[in-house]
């Protein structure tokens, strides 16, 4: 069945077309602009209503929620009508609010230190359970308002590039977020670095590095066999060339392993020619990878390297780590540890709390008038980029 956010303009068209023209407007705001169900549409008559509310179920069924950082942090495990479950995380910074959401049921890129990548890929996700992911989150934040949404939840955003893209769209267009505040993550996929840079809306790009020399990167990241960095840089000149965005490289610091001066030393050689800006994220633990981060003075000083190398740099301030919501964590998996607060919830919602057992970025809405509603969003696949399936094969 179709869900909420997959129907488009024309399929909501059909669903009211026995009322006045203006009711496909009222139902389509609704649901992007003002972000409510159809049950809260208290505009529309109430049999339109309920109509409404069986013929667009919602794809994303809670079945967990886990709260750290004072409540800054949260975290939402979804499960999908197939059974397939993936992950959200909304984070309230003093000056923005961000969505990290997801855009495959688990991962099959293989990075060896990343929970999702652990455990091996099942589906690409629709652009309407991406979409679903940013009002559900933006609902949670209200008052405050969601301004940016960064792909960096779990799967490889240019993996599953068309659903993507149509999700991208409808959150600029329909939603009204502005494309300088969608960021999109990738480990490496050049040919999905060079469709973003023909694209038609300059989102941010940032790109999982980790590693600045290919007999290390092809270790931590096993894509690189089939796009080493000599493709992968030239892809990325390409798109600064293409979009005058500034680049970003995400660097997880690794103990004893890409923390050392050579690897700021090359670090700094590929990202001075790109202007690229380098944000190093103390890696986070996960059950199948024993090494641990990076210590925090060894960061200091990687940090304090880059920056006299003429290399712009920040180190990210990790969140949500005491509940398994933090970068390289996510795995669709109910939390474990003895940190944070997570409230498991049924499909009707109803909620009971329990203690957690142990733990598992600049957009804002615009108030331009934007195009008419997009007509078109790809549905679930469950086709893993081929590329990745050879290496995953290895």
């Amino acid at each position: 069945m179709r869900t909420r956010y997959d129907a488009d303009a024309s399929a909501v068209a059909e669903l009211v077309a026995d009322q006045p023209a203006y009711r496909a407007r009222q139902v389509w705001e609704g649901l992007y602009r003002r972000l409510i169900d159809p049950a809260e549409m208290t505009d529309l008559p109430l049999a339109l209503r309920r109509r409404l509310d069986g013929a667009l179920p919602v794809a994303l069924q809670p079945a967990a929620e886990a709260v750290s950082d004072g409540g800054d942090t949260v975290k939402w495990l979804w499960h999908l009508a197939d059974g397939a479950g993936v992950e959200t995380v909304l984070m309230r910074y003093g000056d923005r609010t961000t969505v990290c959401v997801s855009s495959q049921a688990g991962c099959a890129m293989g990075c060896t230190f990343c929970a999702t990548g652990q455990g091996g890929f099942e589906r690409n996700l629709s652009a309407g359970e991406i979409v679903e992911q940013v009002v559900r989150a933006a609902r949670r934040a209200r008052p405050r308002r969601l301004s940016n949404v960064v792909f960096m939840g779990m799967g490889e955003p240019l993996a599953n590039f068309e659903r993507v893209w149509a999700a991208i769209g409808r959150l600029h267009h329909d939603v009204g977020l502005s494309a300088r505040h969608l960021t999109v993550s990738t480990i490496g996929v050049v040919p999905g670095i060079d469709r973003l840079a023909g694209a038609e809306l300059p989102v941010n790009l940032a790109v999982s590095l980790h590693a600045a020399n290919d007999a290390l990167r092809d270790r931590l990241v096993p894509l690189n066999r089939r796009y080493p960095l000599e493709a992968l840089t030239a892809a990325c000149d390409r798109y600064v060339a293409a979009t005058r965005r500034r680049l970003s490289f995400e660097w997880a610091l690794i103990d004893a392993t890409n923390d050392r001066p050579s690897d700021a030393s090359e670090l700094a050689e590929l990202a001075r020619p790109l202007r690229a800006h380098v944000n190093l994220i103390p890696l986070n633990p996960t059950p199948g990878y024993a090494t641990p981060g990076t210590p925090a003075a060894g960061v200091a000083a990687f940090c304090r390297r880059l920056r006299a190398l003429g290399v712009t740099t920040t180190v990210r301030k990790n969140r949500g780590t005491g509940i398994d919501a933090a970068c390289g964590q996510l795995a669709a998996t109910t939390p474990g540890g003895q940190r944070g607060r997570t409230v498991r919830l049924s499909p009707t919602r109803m909620a009971s709390t329990s203690t957690s057992p142990r733990r598992t970025t600049p957009p804002g809405h615009t108030t331009e008038r934007t195009t008419s509603p997009s007509t078109t969003a790809s549905g679930p696949t469950t086709e893993a980029p081929p590329e990745a399936a050879r290496l995953a094969a290895r």
